[in-house]
């Protein structure tokens, strides 16, 4: 199941100014108290599990302190999911975003609680690792990406919120100029890293919606484990390029040659590096297969994409460091980062 934790101190929110709003804004509440966890998992947004009586559901808003200009924005997040759940059900459905910082201290939004196993660093209880159970969810991964490239968008939210030409340009100036804004302490490596994403940028295929996020830590699945039940954190989607969806993908899909630091994460090892999953190359060419696109320059988006995760660590660590969490968790996202920039450099060699 999803780790859920009494609210983090520092991170409360007014119980009595919630309920209030809940039951203005959602009409079918039972009687009861407000209950509110904290999902434990997530270093990005603030996320809460809300219960009153039998009726469930999350709260999303930003973390604590300044935020990057355009980051962690609540409303693009609920329109999105908005337009999306009823194309692609495994997105949550919305219920309402709220622009009033006096009910949860900034933006938010609530959408429906979905339930399952969280498959991240072990099986469930009472389930043995096998071949054919590695096979079997890393498969539901790779459909579960193909069928979302698949959405029809045009027309939606989506669309409109989106600017797919010239995407992934963007994308590597940007995530470069967040990296110099959120930089405390120096890695070497950085400089010769960009000047390579910079010059080795390939050609775009045909725009997809993208999840930009995807991930077995937000994904659930069924309690057998044989279908996945819901797909969460579509902060990042857009309209973009696939092969970056999926190069965002393998950054996070740990095997067992990759460095400790990064198999363990900030824990455990992932379940990806077990040996039963598949590797990182037989997810690629599962997607070539089922999705009939061309991987070929799949190379840079790994790349790419393990810097970008780089520099989110980094963004956090500088929060950090700044002074506006207190969450001990990301004192460790320092070393982290230079881990990440050092992976990401490796793999650029490798072309």
């Amino acid at each position: 199941m999803s780790q859920i934790i009494p609210v983090r101190t520092g991170e409360e929110l007014n119980t009595n100014v919630l309920e209030n709003c809940l039951r203005t804004e959602i009409h079918d509440i039972p009687r009861g108290s407000l209950q509110i966890e904290q999902f434990g998992t997530g270093a990005s947004n603030l996320t809460y599990a809300l219960k009153i009586g039998d009726w469930e559901g999350v709260l999303r808003r930003p973390p604590l302190g300044p935020v990057a200009p355009k980051a962690h924005d609540m409303e693009r997040e609920y329109t999105i999911l908005k337009d999306l759940h009823p194309l692609f059900p495994l997105a949550p459905k919305p219920y309402f975003f709220s622009s009033d910082e006096s009910i949860a201290g900034s933006p938010f939004f609530v959408m429906e609680r979905r339930h399952g196993i969280l498959v991240d660093t072990e099986l469930p209880e009472g389930i043995k690792a096998s071949k054919e159970l590695g096979s079997s969810l890393s498969e539901l991964m790779v459909d579960t990406l193909v069928n979302l490239h698949q959405v029809p968008y045009k027309g939606t939210a989506l669309e409109r919120l989106s600017k797919p030409d010239g995407f992934m340009e963007r994308q590597v100036n940007g995530w470069i100029g967040r990296y110099h804004r959120a930089k405390t302490d120096d890695i070497p490596e950085v400089e010769l890293l960009t000047k390579w994403l910079e010059e080795k940028l390939p050609s775009s295929p045909e725009p997809t919606v993208i999840h930009y996020d995807f991930k077995l830590n937000n994904s659930l699945f069924s309690k057998d484990l044989k279908k996945m039940t819901g797909l969460f954190d579509w902060e990042m989607t857009t309209i973009g390029n696939p092969l970056a969806d999926l190069g965002a993908a393998m950054s996070y899909w740990m095997e067992e040659g990759d460095p400790e630091p990064l198999k363990k994460g900030m824990g455990k090892p992932s379940i990806t590096t077990n040996g039963t999953f598949y590797s990182r190359d037989e997810f690629i060419e599962s997607y070539a297969r089922k999705s009939g696109r061309d991987v070929t320059n799949i190379h840079y988006y790994t790349t790419f994409a393990t810097f970008k995760l780089a520099v989110i660590c980094q963004q956090i660590y500088y929060r950090y460091k700044k002074g506006q969490t207190n969450d001990q968790r990301f004192a460790r996202f320092g070393p982290f980062t230079e881990t990440l920039i050092q992976h990401a450099l490796r793999l650029a060699q490798k072309d």
